[in-house]
């Protein structure tokens, strides 16, 4: 089975997209891959791609629920109120509830705290994150976007409660490398998994921005996070070279980004959101290669590190 997961990000709005969205979530499963990934407030409007994914099971996969692993978070904002995001007891409890509505679901197999909220005690969210797992609502729990040092902390107080933590979910790339800097120690420390999201910077680490921006490409359209300024003059060499050290190890980039990252023994899945069976069909193709070797990493870090282009 593909150490691959599947981040539904988009509410799949019209007709058009929510067939092409489902036909994508069954042909994933049929090539071995049962995670998928939501948050409560994944849309637009925020919800309404849990929803949208709970009509999917409903078209046939829900028999297969005991084969597929299936997370969601709650932390950012979801509804106009005083209990809106966060890591409040009341807002935890109640987002979650909420998406198990949405996906028409007796529990999901991860939750997690979507972020740090210095406006929450820790021990009152890990608390929460405990009760959830008591009442059977999740039978894991995660944690994304922590810091290290909080991370730790978050750790420490869920052992004492006994409550099952599992994997950490960090943004993690070529070209966003923070998790490097004492988070991927400590989760190998601390006997945890690590999910990177965004491997491929939402596209950046694939062929199609070397030359330029595409007109139908996410950063055309402005559609996420990537923008136009991401793409500096420093950023395209940095592509061209990387595209170049992929082809000559007969590798495209993207496949290249996923084995760059797939080098830690701490990551244990790549989180990948896709718009095309094409794509996830290369991303299985990637993550099932033999490991880069070293000569490759190094050349890898000298293009990643180069300040003079």
């Amino acid at each position: 089975m593909p150490p691959l997961s599947l981040g539904l990000w988009h509410n799949f709005g019209d007709v058009d997209d929510f067939e092409n969205a489902r036909s994508m979530v069954e042909f994933a499963f049929d090539q071995g891959i049962t995670h998928f990934d939501l948050a409560n407030n994944y849309g637009p409007p925020p919800g309404s791609a849990e929803s949208n994914f709970g009509k999917i099971l409903d078209h046939g996969l829900r028999a297969y629920r005991d084969e597929l692993v299936i997370s969601t978070k709650a932390g950012y904002s979801m509804w106009d109120g005083p209990y809106q995001d966060g890591g409040s007891r009341k807002y935890l409890i109640s987002s979650l509830d909420q998406s198990l509505k949405r996906m028409h679901l007796d529990y999901v197999d991860i939750f997690y705290h979507h972020r740090p909220d210095a406006e929450t005690p820790l021990e009152e969210t890990m608390s929460a994150l405990h009760q959830i797992t008591r009442a059977g609502k999740a039978l894991y729990i995660g944690l994304s976007n922590y810091p290290p040092q909080k991370m730790r902390k978050a750790a420490e107080i869920l052992t004492e409660l006994g409550t099952p933590l599992i994997i950490h979910q960090p943004k993690y790339n070529m070209f966003h490398r923070d998790p490097e800097n004492g988070l991927l120690d400590l989760l190998n420390e601390l006997n945890l998994g690590c999910i990177p999201f965004s491997p491929l910077a939402q596209g950046l680490l694939t062929e199609k921005y070397v030359a330029g921006i595409p007109e139908q490409s996410r950063m055309a359209k402005k559609h996420g996070n990537l923008d136009k300024d991401d793409l500096t003059k420093p950023v395209r060499e940095k592509l061209r070279r990387l595209r170049e050290l992929a082809r000559s190890r007969d590798l495209k980039l993207s496949q290249m980004a996923i084995k760059w990252i797939q080098r830690h023994e701490v990551v244990t899945s790549v989180l990948a959101g896709v718009s095309s069976k094409d794509q996830i069909r290369k991303n299985i193709e990637a993550v099932n290669l033999d490991p880069l070797d070293a000569k490759t990493l190094a050349e890898i870090e000298t293009i990643l590190t180069s300040e003079k282009l």
